[in-house]
């Protein structure tokens, strides 16, 4: 070195995010007319940030949601959850969620709201169950709330981040609640693995509510005891708080096959309580079979997405392509120390590759960088390929 030259070295910027949650619940609500705020129309929703259930109770706006959501937001807390934000959508009665509203319908406001809140990856609607079902002639079971629940998965599906906890209609046991969800397996296929249904009701001494809240609080609870990776653990064999009873008590047997056709079933066992006993989601993807799978995907997608968001805008060049690789390589390596990849070696869990033939000039033109990666999460079979493009549309 050449007297009076001093090198100094500078360490790079950490591009990195913090991990992403996955803990955080949505719960929807409903305000039926003759509850609106002043000067409010259909649509329109109010938003309340809780911590605890005390926190609604205690607040002014707690008596305009539906006595369903009042109850998720208590079972969500007393079994674990951390964080909840309570949604109140204003509609003239539950029958305008009968059909298809869009985006310019009555969910139309919220779902705008929910796709710039990051931080939400558990949804419920207990209100849901409270709608009726009918059948048909030819002796098909319709459930009312099979579209609002069509259209909260395929806001999961385009959020990627997100995972809907369903419970089954109210009145729909044995072989009629099996007709449903066979059908309902069947609608949009492309969405069912971002969401679970949880069977039977649930009951504390007289009260009869619907199982999600409590389910929720589980799915938080789990992860929570197994920070900052508690997601890899499936939501299941775990007992279920402010909880008495099941409104229907299951046999093992009864229990086993209604979890082969995607019913998660709540059941009674003896010297520890109420115990949810499934964890599949309502795919007949084999991918995503089980609910930690679905939402180890969710979650590692999420955060990709997060730790990249520096790149925008940025050079798009050879340079940019090795820098992502490596700043990805690296995030992956830390899900698979964490056990949420599986393989006996690193190649064997996640491959990750951007170079210039996943980047080719038509995909440079339009200002996006593609980066290639291949995973296997917990519980999978067959690695996932994700497209995690940059400048452009969302993984």
């Amino acid at each position: 070195m050449r007297p009076g030259l001093v090198v100094q070295h500078a360490r790079l910027p950490d591009r990195s995010s913090e991990l992403v949650r996955c803990d955080i619940a949505g719960i929807i609500g409903f305000i039926e007319r003759a509850r609106w705020p002043e000067g409010a129309t259909e649509g329109d929703f109010i938003e309340i940030v809780l911590r605890r259930d005390a926190d609604l109770w205690a607040h002014p706006d707690r008596v305009l949601f539906d006595p369903a959501a009042r109850r998720g937001v208590r079972d969500f807390f007393h079994n674990g959850g951390d964080t909840a934000h309570l949604f109140g959508v204003c509609v003239d009665s539950l029958d305008d969620l009968r059909m298809p509203s869009g985006e310019l319908g009555v969910l139309g406001p919220l779902l705008h709201r929910l796709r710039v809140e990051d931080d939400i990856a558990l949804m419920l609607v207990p209100a849901a169950a409270h709608m009726g079902c009918e059948m048909s002639r030819d002796g098909e079971i319709r459930a009312d709330a099979e579209v609002l629940y069509d259209e909260l998965l395929a806001h999961c599906r385009e959020m990627n981040n997100r995972f809907l906890v369903m419970d089954a209609p109210r009145g729909l046991h044995g072989d009629l609640l099996e007709r449903w969800v066979k059908r309902f397996r069947e609608r949009y296929p492309e969405n069912r693995s971002f969401g679970a249904i949880y069977y039977p009701w649930l009951c504390e001494r007289d009260d009869v509510f619907p199982p999600s809240g409590a389910v929720a609080g589980l799915y938080a609870r789990t992860e929570l005891e197994h920070r900052p990776f508690g997601v890899k653990w499936p939501p299941a064999n775990q007992p279920l708080r402010s909880v008495t009873h099941p409104q229907v008590e299951l046999g093992w047997d009864e229990a086993g096959r209604l979890a082969e056709q995607a019913i998660n079933p709540i059941v009674v066992q003896a010297g520890r309580g109420v115990i949810v006993f499934g964890a599949r989601t309502l795919t007949h993807d084999p991918n995503y079979v089980y609910v930690n799978s679905r939402r180890v995907a969710n979650m590692i997608m999420e955060q990709l997405r997060r730790d990249t968001e520096w790149a925008v805008f940025e050079t798009n060049n050879p340079h940019l392509w090795d820098v992502l690789e490596r700043d990805v390589m690296f995030r992956l390596g830390e899900f698979y120390s964490a056990g949420c990849l599986e393989g006996r070696r690193a190649a064997q869990g996640y491959l990750v590759r951007c170079d210039a033939a996943v980047n080719p000039p038509e995909l440079r033109n339009a200002g996006q960088v593609n980066v290639h990666v291949a995973m296997r999460p917990v519980g999978t079979t067959e690695q996932i390929v994700v497209d995690l493009r940059i400048g452009g549309d969302s993984i």
